[in-house]
């Protein structure tokens, strides 16, 4: 037996969680949990992961994926119509500083700064 396995590599969208910002409730005034990043070395557009349940809980298991533009649209996963709607206007509201975080331009902390509440 070869206990020098080597570790199978980590799917990008897990190592994606470690390169994310959570941003809570108290400071977006959506009802549940938002991720945001950097690009990376994503090879898709600006999007961000939703958490489906309400409250400051962190289920990385049940989430869905709202891209940024064109429109911020439903691209992975399910919300209720309510719960899309919000975080569709709350994308619109803070574009630029998604954007700009996005493209590395602002840091957590800038961004953090930047946001507005819904």
């Amino acid at each position: 037996m070869n206990v020098h396995q080597p570790i199978p590599e980590t799917p990008v969208e897990e190592e994606d969680f470690f390169l994310m910002s959570n941003l809570r409730p108290k400071h977006t005034g959506l009802p549940m949990v938002v991720w945001v990043s950097n690009r990376g070395n994503a090879r898709h557009d600006a999007r961000v992961k939703v958490c489906r349940k309400p409250g400051d809980r962190i289920d990385v298991n049940d989430m869905a994926v709202v891209s940024i533009r064109p429109t911020p649209t439903l691209i992975e996963g399910s919300l209720d119509n309510a719960s899309l709607k919000l975080v569709q206007d709350w994308i619109r509201l803070n574009e630029p500083a998604l954007i700009s975080y996005w493209n590395g331009e602002l840091d957590s902390i800038d961004l953090g700064l930047a946001l507005k509440k819904i």
